[in-house]
C-alpha cells in the first residue's frame, strides 16, 4: 500500500505580539542583498500600526494587493515578471493578510523557481521544483491557507490550487492580534470556510484518524466561537484561529467535498468570493451535511448574517453549463463527498438544479 507522505509546515511561531519577532526569523534567510518582498493586503495601506513594524531593510519591498477579485494567474504571473526584472533574485517572500494574500504568496513564491505560467501549474502535483523561502502571516483567521498545501488560483480555464509537496510556507507567524479590527461579516465568512472544512473532511469518504482528529479539534473551536458566543473579543480570534490552523491540517490528509467543488464554479463564473461562495452553497447541502447544515443555520441567526439569494437567477445556459463544468473537474471532492462511484449521483442536471436554487 501506497501512502502519501504530505509535507507540513516546518516552523510556525504562536501568541500575540509574535508579529514583531519577524526580524529575527527572517534574517537568517537573507541571501547579500536580495531583498524580501511583502505582499500586504490593501486594507493595510493607511494603517501605520501595522506597516511601520514590518521589519525592511535594503532592498526590501512592500507590494500592496488588491483583494477586490481572488487571486488569478495572470496575477501571479506578472507579480514574478516584475520581480526577476527588477531585483533578478529574492531571499523570499511574505504574506501578510487573508487567504488570497496567502495564496498568492506561495504562488509567486513558487513562479519565481518554475518556468511558465502559473496556468501550467493548476492541479496535483504538477510542481516540480521548491520554490524561495516564504512566510504566511494571516490577518483572517479561517481558510487554513497558511498551513495548506494548496494556492488556489483562477486561470484561464479553470479554478483550481497549485497543489504541490513544494507549495507549503516555510514560516508562519500566527499573531490573535491581527484579526482583531476585521469586518464582522468578513470574520463570519471567513470562519465559515473553516467550519465547512471541517464538516466535509469528517463526512467525507477519504476520512482517517488523522485527520478526524484535527477536524474535531477544528469543528469543536469553531462552534465556541459561532455557537456558544455571538461577540468577537480576544478568546474569539485566539480560537478562530487555530480553528483555522487545525482545519487546514485536517483536509490536509483527506479533502474537502460538496460545498467547495459546487463554489468552485461559482467564483470562476461570478467572482463570489470563496467564504461566502462557501456559505451561499452550504445553505443548500441539507441533503449531504445534515447536522453541519443544521448549526450553520442557527450560526447565520445568531450572528445575523444576510446570505445572499438569487445570485444565479439571471445566468445564462452558457454560465450554467461552465459553472458546472468547472466544479464537476474537481474530481477529488466529489469522490472525497460520495465515493468512487460519484458521477452516478452528481449529474449535471442535478448540479445545475442545486444552483438554481442559490
Amino acid at each position: 500500500m501506497n501512502f502519501r507522505n504530505f509535507p507540513m509546515v516546518p516552523r510556525v511561531i504562536y501568541g500575540r505580539g509574535s508579529f514583531d519577532d519577524l526580524h529575527e526569523i527572517i534574517a537568517p534567510k537573507r541571501k547579500g542583498d536580495a531583498p524580501f518582498i511583502f505582499f500586504v493586503d490593501e486594507v493595510f495601506a493607511t494603517r501605520d500600526n501595522l506597516i511601520r513594524r514590518i521589519p525592511l531593510q535594503g532592498n526590501d519591498k512592500i507590494i500592496f494587493i488588491n483583494t477586490t477579485d481572488e487571486p488569478k494567474t495572470k496575477q501571479v504571473d506578472a507579480l514574478r515578471d516584475a520581480l526577476k526584472a527588477e531585483f533578478g533574485g529574492v531571499s523570499g517572500i511574505i504574506g501578510i493578510g487573508g487567504g488570497s494574500i496567502m495564496d498568492t504568496a506561495k504562488a509567486v513564491g513558487l513562479m519565481m523557481t518554475n518556468e511558465g505560467s502559473s496556468a501550467q501549474y493548476q492541479g496535483w502535483d504538477l510542481i516540480k521544483t521548491q520554490g524561495v523561502y516564504r512566510v504566511g502571516i494571516p490577518t483572517l483567521s479561517g481558510t487554513g491557507a497558511e498551513v495548506s498545501r494548496t494556492a488556489v488560483l483562477t486561470g484561464p480555464e479553470k479554478k483550481l490550487g497549485l497543489n504541490s509537496d513544494y507549495t507549503t510556507f516555510d514560516q508562519v507567524v500566527l499573531d490573535p492580534s491581527l484579526t482583531k479590527d476585521a469586518p464582522n461579516d468578513q470574520r463570519f465568512f471567513t470562519g465559515m470556510d473553516c467550519y465547512i472544512h471541517c464538516i466535509e473532511s469528517l463526512n467525507g469518504t477519504y476520512l482517517n484518524a488523522f485527520s478526524k482528529s484535527y477536524g474535531e479539534k477544528s469543528e469543536e473551536m469553531c462552534e465556541q466561537v459561532f455557537l456558544r458566543k455571538n461577540v468577537w473579543d480576544d478568546e474569539s480570534d485566539e480560537a478562530l484561529m487555530m480553528a483555522s490552523w487545525h482545519g487546514g491540517m485536517s483536509i490536509a490528509y483527506s479533502q474537502v467535498g460538496v460545498a467547495h467543488a459546487v463554489s468552485y464554479g461559482l467564483a470562476f463564473v461570478l467572482g463570489t468570493h470563496h467564504g461566502i461562495g462557501n456559505s451561499i452553497v452550504f445553505n443548500y447541502l441539507e441533503e449531504y451535511y445534515p447536522s453541519g447544515v443544521e448549526k450553520f443555520h442557527e450560526m447565520v441567526r445568531k450572528w445575523h448574517i444576510d446570505l445572499p439569494k438569487g445570485i444565479c437567477a439571471h445566468c445564462t445556459d452558457e454560465q450554467f453549463n461552465t459553472m458546472i463544468n468547472v466544479s464537476l473537474g474537481m474530481a477529488p471532492l466529489w469522490e472525497n463527498a460520495l465515493g468512487k462511484n460519484w458521477r452516478n449521483s452528481m449529474t449535471p442536471e442535478k448540479l445545475r438544479a442545486l444552483y438554481e436554487r442559490m
